[in-house]
């Protein structure tokens, strides 16, 4: 394992780009000097122990499901690698195609690094999406658990979203 000096590490799957496509955004916006970018399909997990701070990007697949990168690793989480760190979450859906599991990938994700000790930031308001259901809202419903982006249908408005979201998790994150 290399040693990074950047203190954010940024861990997405993809399988079309459009997630890696959203973290080279996130980290062109808070700054390349600021986070290192990786492949979850081609980088250990285990990686995320160089970092104090993470953020982690998952699209939903069809019904809900996990994108294969995330699924393919499911079974390799450590406590180790999130525990008593600040980890902020994104995630992409499709609103209109998948309305009753917008984002659900991105729920799993949270429910599985906050129950091993992770700290999460970055919640994001639901104001402004129109879906039928999500595994991805915090218990009051009012946000959702990390950065909501539907490129699919309202590609228009990622960036400006990325653009506040880093903003905001910058803060959170101390930086």
């Amino acid at each position: 394992m290399t040693a990074h000096t950047k203190p954010i590490g940024l861990f997405y799957g993809s399988s079309t780009c459009y997630t890696e496509m959203a973290g080279e955004k996130i980290r062109d916006t808070i700054g390349s000097e600021l986070v290192d970018i990786f492949n979850i399909a081609d980088e250990p997990l285990s990686t995320t122990l160089s970092y104090p701070y993470l953020i982690l990007g998952i699209p939903t697949w069809d019904y809900g499901e996990l994108q294969e990168d995330w699924e393919e690793i499911w079974g390799e989480f450590e406590p180790d690698y999130f525990k008593g760190k600040k980890v902020a979450l994104y995630g992409l859906g499709d609103q209109v195609g998948y309305p009753e599991w917008f984002l659900d990938a991105m729920g799993y994700l949270h429910a599985k690094v906050v129950a091993l000790g992770a700290i999460p930031v970055g919640y994001w308001s639901v104001e402004g999406y129109e879906f039928e259901a999500s595994k991805a809202l915090t218990p009051d419903q009012s946000q959702f658990v990390g950065l909501a982006l539907d490129d699919e249908n309202e590609f228009d408005q990622s960036q400006e979203r990325i653009e506040i979201w880093c903003k905001q998790i910058r803060q959170e994150f101390g930086l």
